[in-house]
């Protein structure tokens, strides 16, 4: 494939597997398009998909994913920790192989405006995409939630930007646009305390004060007795990811706390466990030079060592499932 963009939809639905799996189908057995990951959370309620393609395939699967998420999931009903304003969510495009970030946001513009018109589901336009710099970040365009997005889009601060001044009744509205990888990474803590939580998640948001590309926020793990500071690393080249995982061990200690395990939910690019693994090794007194004398396999390790990441594959590293699925 000599041109490569990335599309990761997210999808309020993480507990149906019949319904995830529909999802899914969208994005099998097209041309040109390929499905290297998903994963689902029962207490998000979240199903994270990542696929990529050529342009043109890539526009028609995401939009196929879309009516097919609108057909199957009803916000009025729909519980779960992570904050949600769709039933298709969150559908960023992100350039990888010979395609420019004015081609992805290009891409975003029009699949926004073939949702609107054929579905009529509201689509934000947001980061790379947005139309203002109030909407650039996710969590302004998303707040209020599903239950609140009636009322704020009366607002023409709130329009949306394909659509009128109201959601879809059952499928919400959607924030749609261009973006650089990020790295999904939540961290579990041993605390049923989810108010400690969330205040060590506030210290390490850049809108708290902390790492200037971090998005964090606390969330209780009910069914294991635990909470978590849920993060999207938006540029790890910037923030690395041991810089979160350190300041929440440091933060949380104050509360009696301890970090017992991390996940990473779809696909990470290799520097950004590379970043972690040189952190970790040096630490111990390893050169620079021991360092880059490891294989692919041992830094890949010695980061999900460091970082306590559970369930983890090194297929979920970007760089390595290019190689296995893409030609």
């Amino acid at each position: 494939m000599n041109r490569i963009l990335e599309c990761v939809p997210n999808f309020s639905e993480g507990r149906d597997h019949a319904k995830i799996e529909k999802i899914a189908d969208c994005f099998r057995n097209v041309q040109d398009v390929v499905l290297l990951n998903y994963s689902s959370d029962a207490d998000h309620n979240r199903s994270v998909f990542t696929v990529v393609g050529d342009i043109e395939p890539l526009k028609s699967a995401v939009f196929n994913a879309i009516k097919t998420a609108k057909e199957l999931i009803d916000l009025r009903v729909h519980h779960g920790q992570h904050p949600r304003m769709g039933a298709a969510d969150v559908v960023p495009f992100i350039p990888i192989k010979n395609v420019t970030t004015d081609e992805a946001v290009a891409v975003s513009k029009e699949v926004a405006q073939r949702v609107w018109d054929e579905l009529e589901i509201p689509v934000f336009l947001y980061e790379k995409s947005a139309t203002a710099p109030h909407r650039e970040n996710l969590a302004n365009v998303r707040k209020g939630e599903f239950e609140g997005l009636a009322e704020k889009m009366k607002d023409e601060m709130w329009h949306a930007d394909y659509g009128f001044d109201k959601p879809h009744p059952s499928a919400g509205a959607i924030a749609m646009g261009a973006r650089m990888p990020l790295v999904a990474f939540n961290v579990n803590l041993d605390s049923p305390n989810l108010a400690e939580t969330t205040a060590t998640a506030k210290k390490v948001r850049f809108i708290g004060g902390g790492l200037r590309f971090c998005k964090a926020m606390g969330v209780d793990l009910t069914e294991r007795h635990i909470t978590q500071v849920s993060m999207n690393m938006t540029d790890y080249t910037k923030t690395p990811v041991y810089f979160s995982y350190e300041l929440i061990g440091m933060e949380s200690r104050r509360y009696g706390a301890k970090i017992v395990g991390s996940e990473i939910i779809g696909l990470v690019p290799y520097d950004a466990l590379y970043a972690c693994a040189e952190y970790s090794l040096m630490c111990e007194g390893k050169t620079h030079e021991e360092i880059q004398a490891l294989s692919r396999s041992e830094i890949i390790e010695k980061a999900r060592n460091y970082l306590k990441i559970e369930n983890f594959s090194e297929d979920q590293v970007l760089e390595i499932l290019l190689e296995k699925k893409v030609k």
